[in-house]
């Protein structure tokens, strides 16, 4: 397959789209707003996430390749704007994104800037790296792995990552994909490796101060209602179930915040119709854009018309509203899709958008809104 050089953004769309959108910026580099760069305390620890962070799945390739010099200019364009928070995985990329986040970092202040990485996975390599699937990741490294949630498999994991970054130490570690769907037939038993195993090493690195927070990366809202429960956690981050289109997550997040538990707001534009507005290339849960979404994506940014403010703004502002959540991290695959979203990111939002889209039945009575 040909390599793409990080021209498609937001699964799937086109770099021409973006421009033809209006989002590719010129002259002074945007810089987020500096109440934005200051940190959330989450949970009861000593951590503290500015409230926009990077996401480094696309810099693994995924749904396209990205050249590594373009994944290097894109967080150059991140820091350079003031972006301080960088959460990655081992699974992005098989590695790949990890090495890339490292690579960038190495040479950064350590204190000065906040990083975070994921467990449950532990790589190998493969009796044949010719025929491992790489279809979820163009581009990628050809490793293979194992699920392991067990004490030993947590802390394999972690100093695997710290060694393919370079980097040795992480701010914070995150079970990462006990989502059902990832696991079966074998979930129940994966979790009792976690609850009784994996979250002893987790506690210990959290106790001996190698990290600061322990956290969980889910993927689907149905996985709030049991799964967090299972361990003592610190916060979550969320994909999918708390955006500007869809809240079916709030009642866990308000479950989550009585806890004391914070929220880091994963996907918040939907995976690309709250960039792209509703046509025939949105994107919407990594799928196209059914008509219903479309049609509520232009109500939403009627409104947002109405007000003055790009839609890609309300939609990083509103999550920021709850009071559960402590941060909002988006993916970038390009420089210019950086740039766009710190612009979008610094742009104010006047409470009264927020107020308008209750009165049109677009948000819900209940939903807490950003000051």
């Amino acid at each position: 397959m040909a390599r793409q050089s990080g021209k498609q953004l937001y699964d799937g769309l086109s770099l021409r789209s973006f421009r033809r959108a209006g989002h590719i910026l010129t002259g002074q580099p945007p810089r987020m707003n500096a109440a934005d760069t200051t940190g959330r305390t989450v949970g009861r620890t000593t951590l503290k996430l500015p409230k926009f962070g990077l996401g480094a799945a696309h810099f693994g390739g995924q749904r396209h390749h990205v050249d590594g010099d373009i994944a290097r200019a894109t967080m150059q364009a991140a820091w350079d704007g003031g972006v301080r928070y960088f959460d990655a995985a081992p699974w992005y990329g098989r590695g790949l994104s990890e090495h890339r986040v490292g690579d960038f970092l190495i040479d950064k202040p350590r204190d000065d800037f906040v990083l975070t990485t994921k467990v449950g996975r532990v790589f190998r390599r493969p009796a044949d790296p010719a025929k491992v699937d790489m279809s979820k990741w163009l581009g990628g490294l050809r490793f293979d792995f194992d699920f392991d949630y067990t004490y030993d498999g947590v802390m394999r994991s972690y100093e695997q990552s710290l060694m393919r970054m370079g980097i040795d130490t992480v701010d914070a570690l995150l079970i990462h994909d006990p989502d059902r769907f990832a696991h079966e037939p074998h979930w129940q038993s994966r979790m009792t490796d976690m609850s009784t195993s994996g979250i002893k090493a987790l506690e210990e690195l959290k106790r001996s101060g190698e990290i600061k927070a322990i956290g969980m990366g889910l993927n689907r809202v149905e996985s709030l209602d049991d799964i967090p429960d299972m361990v003592d956690l610190d916060f979550l981050i969320v994909a999918m179930a708390y955006t500007l289109l869809d809240q079916t997550g709030l009642a866990a997040l308000d479950r989550f915040a009585a806890r004391g538990v914070s929220v880091v707001i994963a996907t918040p534009f939907a995976s690309g119709i709250l960039v792209t507005g509703p046509g025939p290339e949105a994107r919407y849960m990594y799928q196209p854009a059914d008509a219903e979404i479309q049609e509520k994506t232009r109500r939403i940014k009627e409104i947002c018309d109405d007000h003055a403010v790009p839609l890609p703004s309300a939609a990083m502002r509103f999550p920021l509203g709850h009071p559960a959540v402590v941060s909002v991290i988006y993916g970038s695959a390009h420089p210019d899709e950086m740039r766009s979203n710190l612009a979008s990111g610094a742009k104010p939002v006047p409470p009264a958008l927020w107020a308008d889209l209750k009165s049109a039945g677009l948000l819900s009575k209940n939903v807490p809104a950003p000051d």
